[in-house]
């Protein structure tokens, strides 16, 4: 399977690719919301994509909104994984169409249980 990471900070990226190429995704990444949109087009096969709300360009809820626009698109799962944590916030992604909700700072295990409550995760890889 095949996972986007967007997050305009390159350490962030590389935390979150290390998390899901360790549960057995393939990862790609993006800077911001544009970039994510052209990586999509690019790589039809993304299964997942894990979103940061604020980065220029194009922020991550901006992102969601675009995506969901989108019929080719409707089945990716999208998560966000922000510093974010205003009630409010939470609120506007999930009705915006993202399906799972992680605040930075987060472990390994907060991911992987995410990812298993989407269905995307055999439950067999965390042990």
């Amino acid at each position: 399977m095949k996972a986007l990471v967007i997050d305009d900070s390159r350490v962030m990226r590389r935390i979150v690719s290390g998390i899901l190429n360790g549960a057995g995704f393939d990862t790609v990444e993006a800077g911001d919301g544009r970039e994510a949109l052209d990586q999509l087009e690019a790589h039809p096969d993304v299964v997942l994509c894990c979103i940061d709300w604020n980065m220029p360009v194009m922020t991550g809820f901006e992102f969601v909104v675009e995506a969901r626009k989108r019929q080719e698109w409707r089945d990716i799962t999208l998560m966000m994984v922000t510093t974010e944590g205003e009630h409010d916030q939470i609120v506007r992604a999930l009705a915006a169409g993202a399906h799972e909700y992680v605040i930075k700072p987060f472990t390994p295990e907060i991911m992987l249980d995410k990812l298993e409550l989407l269905g995307l995760l055999d439950p067999a890889v965390q042990a």
